[in-house]
């Protein structure tokens, strides 16, 4: 009798130990799985183009007694200015006024209000660089005794930067497959792409010559640049 409960308490015990196995997972299986790789590279493109447009802004600077005087001979100025602009060929759609200042003439003592100071400036963009220098001088002879550009662009910046953009990828590509020959590793496909904050500006000249005419404006060249940062995965070449 002894000996057969001892059986039945064997057998018990295996079948814990049989259950206790089930649902455990595979030892070999935690320590199996390779890290995931990835190449992380910047790329730049650039797409040049010759400006097709500019912009200038006029303005005439004038004086009077009072306040009222200056700002009106000022307006007077202005008025003739814009439509001399006009003239030329500037539509109203390419014409903004961009300031309108007054401020009084103290006296070398400083302590009296000896006159008024006024200007008024206008911002006119040109299509067309062949046009800019006989506008400037058209604007010069109505009076404009301040000129400030010209500021030379492209009309059509989406499209530029949206092929430099292009071009900054494959960049990043050709470097990512340089670094990945070089540490025995094959390019996958890209996991993120993040833009760098690179605005195209504009073509800037600080003076413009007047001794001749028109006036001559050199249109040059712009470049439009672009910035990316890729990502892509990599596994063992």
């Amino acid at each position: 009798m002894k000996l057969h409960r001892l059986a039945v308490l064997g057998v018990a015990v295996a079948a814990v130990v049989a259950f206790t196995g089930v649902g455990l997972p595979d030892r070999a299986s935690s320590g199996g799985a390779s890290a995931s790789r990835s190449i992380t590279v910047t790329g730049t493109g650039a797409v040049s183009a010759v400006p097709n447009q500019s912009s200038f802004t006029f303005g005439v600077a004038s004086r009077g007694a009072t306040a009222v005087e200056a700002l009106a001979t000022g307006s007077a100025q202005m008025q003739k200015l814009i439509a001399a602009l006009r003239g030329a060929g500037v539509g109203s759609d390419s014409l903004q006024t961009s300031s309108v200042s007054l401020s009084p003439r103290m006296s070398d003592s400083g302590d009296t209000v000896v006159g008024y100071d006024a200007s008024n400036s206008v911002t006119v963009t040109i299509k067309g660089i062949d046009k800019a220098g006989a506008i400037v001088d058209a604007a010069v002879a109505a009076g404009a005794n301040q000129v400030d550009g010209p500021n030379l662009t492209v009309s059509d910046q989406a499209a530029l930067y949206a092929r430099a953009l292009s071009a900054a990828v494959a960049d990043a590509r050709a470097k990512a497959q340089a670094l990945a020959s070089a540490s025995g590793l094959r390019v996958g496909a890209v996991s993120s792409v993040e833009e760098q904050s690179d605005t195209p500006s504009p073509v800037r000249y600080d003076a413009v010559k007047l001794a001749s005419s028109p006036t001559p404006i050199e249109a040059g060249s712009q470049q439009i640049t672009a910035t990316v940062t890729v990502v892509f995965e990599a596994s063992p070449a």
